[in-house]
């Protein structure tokens, strides 16, 4: 039987800066925006760049403007790199919805008119035209706080000093990537519409599904590549933060609650729609818990009028299939009984939660420098004692007057030992900041030395 249009060319991507960007080679096959998203990106970044130079403004590669990198060279391509990643798990749930039989001869005409629907609001102009409006009114919105004197986190003491690249970046780079940001709302907002009216179709769920959601586990597995649009959400409250403890303007300790709120927002955006199937999934629950306790009754009952009381024509017990039978019930029954509520797991948190604080991680810096980072990691991995012996060693260095010295007193005679604590020793005068810490081509030397003897 053909597919209508809307679930055979399932597709989350259309409107105008699409067309466009196709018509321009930008994107490959229709489906695949990725060339479209590091365009625009690093266009607008080289210009930047570009302006801030012929002005002799070295301050735009400083970490007081790190967000203004981090917007153009990381967070828009990623924007681009998430629809076309979602975009093509979308389109294989839609097909597995339709090919596993879930949405069966009653839920397919339900279906076909969601995708419909989708369709067309996708590829309108209204969409996009809306983004910009948005865009362009949150962009008023901030010169007039820059005019009566607010100070928005916008890298603008450090802009002011270069007028032609703050003026591109302010009026061209800013506006373009909320556009986008708003883009990416309105087509969350259709995702969330077709999951709505897919939860309230009458779909074929099987509750004693190997996935534990009816058949619907698959749609955790297009969740997951909502981690890319976190990703680009983590990146830009990191640069922010980045900047304003940089500038003085806040501490790390501010950073903990954002941080918390940043997983908050990717929760909210990104897992909880799948709890619209909670009532739809709980009720196949019920359904298959009540089959299966009927089936199981009747099963068990004969299974003890022949094997337990031993009614009816005897067979030898060795070899019966019955017992068999009896155990993948109960499998069954427990798959049943551990069924899921959503198409959610640990899986997801962790996918999600994970790429959300991996850019969080340097923000650590401006308060535990790398050293430390370093000294606290090496004395978790190599105990206590053993940094007490290293801190001994090198305060005899700093006493006598050198690496030298310190060989000649810990040297030990063992071959493997002498290349262990040589490594060791240089490790630590590394980290505790030894005013002479040895060469490291002269320790390379040394360790090559102890091998070969």
């Amino acid at each position: 039987m053909p597919l209508a249009p809307g679930i055979e060319n399932f597709s989350l991507l259309g409107g105008p800066l699409h067309r466009l960007g196709a018509r321009c080679a930008l994107v490959r096959g229709d489906k695949n925006t990725v060339p479209l998203g590091l365009a625009l990106g690093w266009l607008l970044w080289l210009v930047l760049v570009l302006l801030a130079l012929a002005q002799g403004a070295k301050i735009i590669f400083a970490l007081s403007v790190v967000a203004v990198h981090a917007r153009l060279l990381l967070a828009l391509p990623l924007l681009f790199v998430a629809e076309t990643a979602l975009d093509a798990k979308s389109r294989e749930f839609v097909l597995l919805l339709v090919r596993s039989g879930v949405a069966g001869e009653r839920a397919l005409p339900e279906l076909e008119m969601a995708a419909g629907r989708l369709l067309r609001w996708k590829n309108s102009w209204l969409p996009d035209a809306t983004s910009l409006i948005a865009a362009a009114a949150l962009s008023l919105l901030w010169v007039r706080m820059r005019m009566i004197g607010a100070n928005p986190h916008e890298s603008s003491q450090s802009l002011a000093a270069m007028p032609l690249a703050a003026a591109w970046y302010w009026f061209v780079c800013l506006p373009l990537f909320r556009f986008l940001t708003f883009r990416w709302a309105w087509r969350l907002a259709l995702w969330w519409v077709f999951l709505w009216r897919l939860a309230k179709s009458d779909l074929a769920m099987q509750p004693d599904h190997p996935d534990r959601a009816g058949g619907l586990g698959y749609l955790e597995i297009v969740h997951t590549r909502f981690a890319i649009l976190a990703l680009a959400i983590s990146i830009i409250v990191s640069a922010t933060f980045a900047e304003d403890i940089a500038s003085g303007r806040t501490s790390l300790q501010a950073v903990y609650p954002a941080l918390f709120m940043t997983l908050l927002i990717d929760v909210v955006l990104f897992v909880a729609p799948l709890c619209l199937f909670a009532f739809k999934l709980r009720a196949c629950q019920e359904r298959g818990l009540w089959d299966y306790t009927t089936l199981s009754s009747l099963y068990v009952h004969a299974f003890e009028q022949k094997w337990i009381r031993r009614e009816g024509p005897q067979e030898p017990l060795l070899g019966t299939p019955d017992l068999q039978s009896l155990a993948d019930l109960a499998n069954s029954f427990t798959v049943v009984r551990n069924m899921r509520l959503a198409p959610i797991s640990l899986r997801l948190f962790v996918i999600i939660g994970g790429v959300a604080l991996v850019p969080m991680a340097p923000l650590l810096l401006f308060d535990y420098p790398l050293v430390q980072l370093a000294q606290m990691l090496l004395r978790k991995l190599a105990g206590y004692n053993f940094l007490l012996f290293l801190d001994a060693c090198c305060f005899r260095l700093s006493a006598s007057g050198g690496y030298s010295s310190l060989k000649s007193r810990v040297w030990p005679l063992s071959a493997f030992n002498s290349v262990y604590n040589s490594l060791e020793a240089a490790v630590r005068c590394w980290i505790v900041g030894v005013s002479t810490p040895p060469c490291p081509i002269q320790a390379s030397w040394q360790i090559v030395h102890q091998l070969s003897s």
